[in-house]
C-alpha cells in the first residue's frame, strides 16, 4: 500500500508553488472560453445539458451542470485548441483535467481560492511523480498521459478539495486507477480533447465515490496487476519517485510549460528556429525550395499526419505546422482553420517540409523538446538553426504581458474584452478569495 492520501490531504504547498498555480489557473480559464465554441467542446455541452442543472458552470456558456459533468465539459474545452500547459515529466497537459476537476468541485463545495491553488498543486505533485515513473515507456506504446496520468491528478486534487481523510484519498486513487484510460491513436480527432474532459470527469466521480464509501484495493496502482504494470510503465515501482513528496516540489523544479502556440507541444521546438530564420534572414516562403527538421525518436508517435485533412489534424502535422509558420510569420488560434488548411500557399510549401528521427540529438533530453531545422532556399543556400525547448518553457518563461494576450485572444472569443480583463484581475487575486464562486460571478 503507498499511502499516498496522507500527502495528498496533509501536505502543505509552499507560497512559490501556489503562484505557478495561479498562472495555470489563468492560462487554463483562458483556453477554456476559447474552446467553448469548437465542435468538441459544443457537442460535449449538448451532452452534459440533458443531465439537468446544477451549481457549476460550464465556461463560456450560460449552463450550469454538477460537479462531474461541469469537469467533462471544461476539460473538453480546455483542451480543444490544444493550446493547454505542458508537463515533459508526465508528458501531459496537466491544468485541462486539474483545474476542470478541482475548479467544479471548489465552485460545488464553496471553498476559498487558496484551497482551490493547493489543491491543483497536490493533484500536479502526484501526476508528475507518477509520470516519472511510467514515461517514456507508457507514452510510447499508446496510452495519452493527460487522461491516464490525469485522472490520477484529477482525483488527488478533488480528494484535497473535499477534505477527504487520508485513508478515503487512498481509495479515490485505487478508484481512479482504473478509470484511467486513452489511447494517442486519436491524436487528431475530438476524441483527444476529450481526453482531457474524461481525466477531469472521472477524478471527480472517483473522489466522489470514496466520499460515500465507495472502496477500491489499495494496491490498485502498484500491485502486480496493477496500473503501472497493465499500462506498461518504465518502472513496475513507486520506490524512489515518491519519498520526498512534500518535501520537493516538481512544480518548483520541473514547472510547467505555457503554450504560445495552439498546436502539439512537439511543433514548438521547430516553430520557434523556422520563426527565428525568418525573421533574421529576412526569408519569405516563396525564397524556401525545402525545410527539413530533424526530432527525437517520439515526436513521429505524436505527429502522426503528414498531409492533414481536417484543422485538428493540422495541429499534429510538421509539414503543415512548418509551413503556415513561414508562410504567415506566427502561429495561432486562425492558423487552423479549413481557410488555412486549404490555403495554396501553405499547401505548396507544406509538401516541401519533411520529418525524420536526428540521432544527433541529446537522448537525455525530455522527450518531444528538441529540433533541428535546415532551410534550404531557392538560391542554393541553406541555413540552419537548433532548438532546445521554446518559448513559454520553464527556462524560457512566457513574460506576463504574453500570459495576458494570450488570456484576452482567448477569452474574447466567449466575453467582451472589457469583461476578459475584469475576470483576468479576479483570478490573478484568486489566492486571496473566501469564496471561489465569486470569481466565477
Amino acid at each position: 500500500m503507498l499511502n499516498l492520501g496522507g500527502f495528498v490531504v496533509e501536505a502543505s504547498p509552499p507560497p512559490a508553488a501556489r503562484a505557478i498555480a495561479m498562472r495555470a489557473l489563468v492560462d487554463t480559464v483562458g483556453v477554456t472560453l476559447a474552446g467553448a465554441s469548437e465542435p468538441a467542446g459544443r457537442i460535449v455541452q449538448q451532452v452534459v445539458a440533458a443531465d439537468g442543472a446544477g451549481p457549476c458552470r460550464i465556461l463560456g456558456t450560460a449552463l450550469r451542470s454538477t460537479a462531474s459533468s461541469a469537469a467533462l465539459a471544461n476539460g473538453t474545452a480546455a483542451h480543444a485548441h490544444d493550446y493547454d500547459d505542458m508537463c515533459f515529466v508526465s508528458l501531459a497537459h496537466p491544468s485541462a483535467p486539474l483545474v476542470a476537476a478541482a475548479l467544479a468541485a471548489a465552485e460545488r463545495d464553496h471553498v476559498s481560492g487558496r484551497a482551490l491553488l493547493d489543491a491543483y498543486v497536490i493533484g500536479f505533485e502526484l501526476e508528475a511523480r507518477i509520470g516519472r515513473a511510467m514515461n517514456p515507456r507508457h507514452y510510447q506504446r499508446g496510452w495519452h498521459c493527460t487522461s491516464t496520468l490525469g485522472t490520477l491528478g484529477a482525483a488527488a486534487a478533488v480528494a484535497r478539495v473535499c477534505g477527504l481523510s487520508p485513508r478515503t484519498a487512498d481509495h479515490a486513487l485505487a478508484i481512479a486507477a482504473s478509470e484511467a484510460s486513452g489511447l494517442k491513436e486519436n491524436f487528431g480527432s475530438m476524441v483527444k480533447p476529450l481526453h482531457a474532459g474524461l481525466a477531469a470527469r472521472n477524478g471527480v466521480l472517483a473522489a466522489d465515490l470514496a466520499a460515500h464509501g465507495l472502496t477500491a484495493s489499495l494496491s490498485a496502482i502498484s500491485g502486480p496487476q496493477g496500473l503501472l504494470t497493465a499500462m506498461d510503465s518504465a518502472s513496475t515501482s513507486l520506490e524512489g519517485f515518491i519519498e520526498d513528496l512534500g518535501r520537493r516540489w516538481e512544480i518548483l523544479e520541473t514547472g510547467i510549460t505555457l503554450k504560445l502556440y495552439p498546436s502539439c507541444a512537439a511543433t514548438h521546438p521547430a516553430l520557434d528556429a523556422l520563426l527565428e530564420l525568418r525573421r533574421r534572414g529576412g526569408v519569405l516562403a516563396t525564397d524556401v525550395a525545402s525545410v527539413e527538421v530533424g526530432v527525437d525518436v517520439i515526436t513521429p508517435t505524436v505527429l502522426l499526419y503528414e498531409r492533414p485533412a481536417s484543422p485538428l489534424e493540422g495541429k499534429f502535422s510538421m509539414p503543415f505546422c512548418a509551413a503556415a509558420a513561414l508562410v504567415d510569420g506566427h502561429v495561432g488560434l486562425d492558423t487552423f482553420t479549413a481557410a488555412k488548411l486549404h490555403d495554396p500557399a501553405i499547401g505548396a510549401l507544406q509538401a516541401r517540409v519533411t520529418m525524420r528521427v536526428d540521432p544527433t540529438l541529446d537522448a537525455a533530453a525530455p522527450p518531444l523538446t528538441q529540433a533541428r531545422v535546415a532551410m534550404t532556399l531557392q538560391n542554393g543556400r541553406t541555413i540552419t538553426a537548433a532548438a532546445n525547448g521554446a518559448r513559454g518553457y520553464p527556462d524560457q518563461p512566457a513574460s506576463d504581458e504574453e500570459v495576458s494576450a494570450k488570456f484576452v485572444s482567448c477569452a474574447t472569443r466567449a466575453m467582451s474584452e472589457a469583461q476578459a480583463m475584469n475576470l483576468l484581475t479576479a483570478l490573478r487575486a484568486v489566492e486571496a478569495a473566501p469564496d471561489v464562486t465569486a470569481i466565477l460571478a
